[in-house]
């Protein structure tokens, strides 16, 4: 049978995947909604910069251009980053842009009969004897639709565009009865810089939300409207904020994302000896994250202005929810062009906001809420199925079951890559791509079903011991994962030279690379 490949999406993730497709000899297609590549990037405020060093956030085999000198790139370089990479490796031929992909559908065996199956697809393989997924395109500019036909899909879709999560309020108490404008972060990342720029200036700002995209946007607002016109910050939780990875002259990695930090945290599936070892070391765990949480508290003035959050600092890692923060914020909160006010209620009214059913309104002319994205329903929402709906769990309690964080047990022919977190995305998704590569050309037998959905039930378990929420978020064992997949591909897991580097140094994206040989074991044809 034919093995046509599709890929929904070219941000980092569908490069990453177009990339170690056609290096195993495939021809893929990736059908990408916007004009570009880069995703989420291409949307970004104009001052967004990576939050990594970019020694962290990059491809295993394309370095950063040595001429650039930031340590943090901005989004625009990040972009230049991408678009270099993407012609260096001649991925350009294979997009179809303006081509936004309504829904999939897959085609082939019934329901009944899938059910019945113990080994993913039938019959264990990425290509399965019957089905096919048929993929409704629409071309944004002809407004035209079409279906391709394709034995297997990679979803790049994302989850942090396209469904915003916005607050419900009851009647009468929502944005309905504010005469000012509001929006969501997704909204105003997307206009042209020139336009957002002249929607905030002279406005009373209110930005609704504690992480990163709340963080830049104040600063933004700050640094159009000083103190004459003060952005206001409302926020639930307070979460734990960086200014770099340099936390009191130690690097964070040696603190979080090395092999001998893994020892000290529980990970999915261990033995009992590492289970014990975890358990003993649990003071050294709860003293290192006692050392960032006094060193951030020293650095910043977060009890003065309430911004002390009320869990640990490895709560917040292990949840993926720790920010770097925007230059000056600090700075521009003693000045008074940023205020911060902590709220368990908030509602609308005419001049404003009502914060926690204070009686005097926080008069506003524009809200924005940077409350984040509803991920799991964005993957729901592709899948023609009500079935395969109904298996994207999105319940609250339960994070979307994928086996090795990319094959869903009961979905087959089809593959989802950067659902799962870390805190560099380029690095885990890049992982995944190349264990996905051996998967295609015939490279990884996948075990059945039953025992997939038992490792997933492991894993997110696991994540519910460790973290604060149920974002699929994998630092705190980031090494633990890649072992796994490392092991899967038949490649030596351990990357250092010798037994010190191998315990301490973190690992990053150099030290994968390879792992996918050019042409693999040519099963493709």
């Amino acid at each position: 049978m034919e093995k046509r490949v599709a890929i929904v999406g070219a941000g980092i993730s569908g490069l990453l995947a177009c990339k170690y497709v056609l290096q195993i000899g495939f021809n893929p297609i990736v059908f990408e909604a916007d004009d570009g590549i880069g995703g989420v990037w291409r949307h970004t405020i104009e001052t967004t910069k990576l939050q990594n060093p970019k020694e962290t956030f990059q491809f295993s085999d394309f370095p950063w251009d040595s001429s650039l000198k930031e340590d943090c790139p901005s989004s625009q370089q990040l972009l230049d980053y991408l678009n270099s990479y993407a012609q260096h490796f001649s991925i350009i031929p294979n997009i179809r842009f303006n081509s936004k992909v309504i829904d999939i559908d897959y085609v082939g065996g019934s329901n009944e009969e899938m059910k019945s199956w113990e080994l993913w697809s039938g019959n264990s393989s990425p290509f399965g004897s019957k089905g096919t997924w048929h993929i409704t395109v629409e071309d944004t500019k002809k407004l035209s639709t079409e279906v391709y036909k394709a034995e297997f899909v990679i979803l790049c879709i994302g989850k942090y565009s396209g469904f915003p999560n916005i607050p419900e309020f009851p009647p009468g108490k929502g944005s309905e009865v504010f005469t000012g404008k509001v929006m969501h972060s997704m909204d105003y990342s997307a206009l042209d810089n020139e336009v957002a720029a002249e929607l905030i200036r002279n406005k009373r700002v209110a930005v609704v939300g504690s992480e990163k995209s709340a963080l830049d946007i104040a600063t933004e607002c700050a640094n159009a409207n000083g103190v004459t016109h003060p952005c206001t910050i409302i926020q639930r939780t307070a979460h734990w904020i960086l200014q770099d990875f340099n936390i009191g002259g130690i690097n964070l990695g040696l603190l979080y994302l090395n092999r001998f930090a893994e020892l000290l945290v529980h990970k999915p599936g261990e033995s009992f000896l590492l289970s014990l070892v975890a358990t003993l070391l649990s003071p050294l765990r709860w003293g290192i994250s006692k050392y960032v949480e006094t060193y951030l508290k020293l650095k910043f003035p977060l009890k003065k202005y309430g911004l002390v959050p009320n869990h640990s600092f490895l709560q917040d890692i292990s949840s993926c929810q720790t920010a770097v923060l925007p230059e000056f914020f600090f700075e521009k909160v003693k000045e008074g062009s940023i205020l911060i006010k902590k709220s368990q209620s908030f509602s609308f009214c005419k001049q404003g906001l009502i914060v926690n059913e204070e009686p005097k309104p926080l008069e506003t002319d524009l809200v924005i809420f940077a409350t984040g994205y509803k991920g799991d329903q964005k993957l729901r929402s592709i899948f023609k199925s009500s079935i395969f709906q109904n298996y994207i769990n999105g319940s609250g309690d339960s994070t979307v079951p994928l086996y090795r964080q990319i094959i869903h047990p009961q979905i087959p022919q089809l593959a989802i890559i950067g659902y799962a977190e870390s805190l560099s995305n380029i690095f885990c998704n890049e992982m995944r791509c190349q264990w996905l590569a051996h998967l295609l050309d015939g490279n990884i037998e996948l075990p059945s079903i039953k025992e997939m959905e038992k490792d997933t039930k492991i894993w997110e378990d696991n994540i519910k011991q460790n973290a604060r929420n149920l974002r699929s978020c994998i630092v705190t064992c980031g090494i633990w994962y890649n072992d796994q997949l490392c092991k899967d591909m038949k490649c030596n897991p351990r990357r250092k030279k010798g037994p010190f580097a191998e315990l301490f140094e973190p690992y990053g994206p150099t030290d994968y690379q390879g792992l996918v040989p050019n042409g693999l074991f040519g099963n493709n044809a």
